[in-house]
C-alpha cells in the first residue's frame, strides 16, 4: 500500500506532529506500508519527534502573494502525486487550503481528511462582530468542501457535533505515544501541564486555579512545558497572583515521558481541544488528570471520578477543588492513577492503527 500524507510540516512539537510520527511509523514497521510525507518549505527537516527511517520525506516550496502561493501549492501537489501515484492520500492540514486537495487531485485516488483540532481554534471571544461573521462563513465553506473527501476523520464523538451535515464522517481516536513499563509513584509534590502557551491552552485559568491550590498546599509545584510565548505574559501573571515561587515554565521537552513519571497530577485547562493527547500520555504513566470539560476530548478520555476529574469548562473554583482533593488524598490519587493506566490501553497503537489499516484497505477495494 502506497500512502501519501500531506501536511504543513513535521518539525513542530504539537500533537499533530506527534500523532503522525506514531501512525506513519507503525504503518511502515508493522503493516509494511510504503509511506511518504509531503511538507511545505522544507518543514520536513529536523523533526521534533522520531519517524521511521523507512518513511520518505518530501517538500514543495510555496510563498509570495496569495495567488502565487495557491498556484505553487496546486502545481507542487499535482507533480508529487503524478510521480508517486499513491493508493491513498491523507490530508493533515487544519487550514482552509487542505480542504481543496480533492479538487486538486481529482477522483482517481481516495483522499482522506484528518481533523486534528476543533473549529473553535479559528474563533476568539475578543473578535469583533464582523470578524466572527467571517470565521463562521469560513466554517460553512470548510463544511461544504469536507463532503468531497472519501472519508472525513475526527478524533472523538464530540467532534462530530461540529460537522453535522457530513455523511462521510468517521471517528478514530489518536494513538498512545508510549506506555512505559513503570508508573509514576505519585509521591512527588508536582502538578504537570503540557502544551504551547496561547489562548487555547487556558494557562491564565490554570494560574488562577493554582493561586487557590497554593494557599492550601504551598509546598507543591506546578510545572508547565511548552513553547513559551512572552506576549501572553504568563510569568507576569504568576507574579501578580503571588504564585511565581511555585510555578515554573519550561520549553518543549522531547523526553516528556520522564516528566509525566515525575508528576503526581496532570492538569488540562484548555478552552477547546481536538482531542487531548497529553491526557492519554499522562494516564499511560499512571497519573490522574483534572481537566475542564472543553470541546472536545476530555469527556471522551477521562471517566469522571474514576480515573480523573472532568470539571465544568471555566469553573476555576471546581478545578482548584479537584486538584486539592487529589493532593490531600494520596490513596485516592493512587487508585485513580492505577485506573487511568488501565483504562487508557484502549488507545494503544495496536488498536488505533489497525482501524486506519482497515480504512485504507476498504477505500482501495
Amino acid at each position: 500500500m502506497k500512502l501519501l500524507y500531506i501536511t504543513n510540516g513535521i518539525n513542530g512539537a504539537g500533537g499533530l506532529e506527534r500523532v503522525l510520527s506514531i501512525k506513519a511509523s507503525y504503518l511502515v514497521e508493522h503493516y509494511s506500508y510504503d509511506v511518504t510525507i509531503l511538507c511545505l518549505n522544507n518543514n520536513d527537516k529536523d523533526p521534533f519527534y522520531s519517524f521511521s527511517d523507512r518513511i520518505k520525506m518530501l517538500s514543495i516550496t510555496v510563498g509570495g502573494n496569495p495567488i502565487k502561493y495557491i498556484k505553487q501549492y496546486k502545481n507542487g501537489i499535482e507533480r508529487i502525486v503524478r510521480e508517486l501515484n499513491p493508493d491513498v492520500i491523507s490530508v493533515c492540514d487544519d487550514g482552509l487550503k487542505g480542504f481543496f486537495i480533492p479538487k486538486i487531485i481529482g477522483k482517481n485516488i481516495p483522499v482522506i481528511y484528518e481533523r486534528h483540532v476543533s473549529k473553535e481554534i479559528e474563533m476568539n471571544e475578543s473578535f469583533s462582530s464582523l470578524k466572527k461573521k467571517l470565521v463562521q462563513t469560513k466554517w460553512k465553506v470548510m463544511e461544504q468542501l469536507a463532503s468531497s473527501f472519501s472519508k472525513f476523520v475526527v478524533l472523538t464523538k464530540g467532534n462530530t457535533l461540529e460537522w453535522q451535515s457530513l455523511t462521510n464522517m468517521l471517528v478514530i481516536a489518536n494513538p498512545l505515544s508510549f506506555y512505559p513499563e513503570k508508573s509514576s509513584t505519585l509521591q512527588n509534590k508536582k502538578v504537570i501541564a503540557v502544551g504551547k502557551q496561547g489562548f487555547q491552552k487556558g494557562y491564565d485559568r490554570l494560574l488562577a486555579a493554582w493561586q487557590i491550590v497554593n494557599r492550601s498546599h504551598p509546598d507543591w509545584r506546578l510545572e508547565i512545558y511548552g513553547t513559551i510565548a512572552p506576549e501572553y505574559k504568563l510569568e507576569e501573571l504568576s507574579k501578580s497572583l503571588r504564585i511565581s515561587d511555585s510555578v515554573c515554565f519550561y520549553p518543549p521537552e522531547k523526553d516528556i515521558q520522564s516528566k509525566y513519571l515525575e508528576g503526581s497530577i496532570y492538569v488540562m485547562s484548555s478552552r477547546f481541544e481536538g482531542f487531548g493527547m497529553v491526557l492519554i500520555e499522562a494516564m499511560a504513566c499512571g497519573v490522574p488528570c483534572v481537566s475542564f470539560d472543553c470541546n472536545y476530548g476530555p469527556a471522551d478520555i477521562i471517566q469522571n471520578e474514576v480515573d480523573g476529574y472532568v470539571v465544568a469548562n471555566g469553573n476555576i473554583d471546581s478545578f482548584a477543588l479537584r486538584i486539592n482533593d487529589l493532593i490531600a488524598n494520596k490513596d485516592q490519587r493512587i487508585k485513580m492513577g492505577q485506573k487511568a493506566r488501565l483504562n487508557v490501553q484502549r488507545f494503544s497503537p495496536e488498536i488505533i492503527v489497525k482501524q486506519w489499516d482497515m480504512l485504507f484497505k476498504q477505500l482501495v477495494k
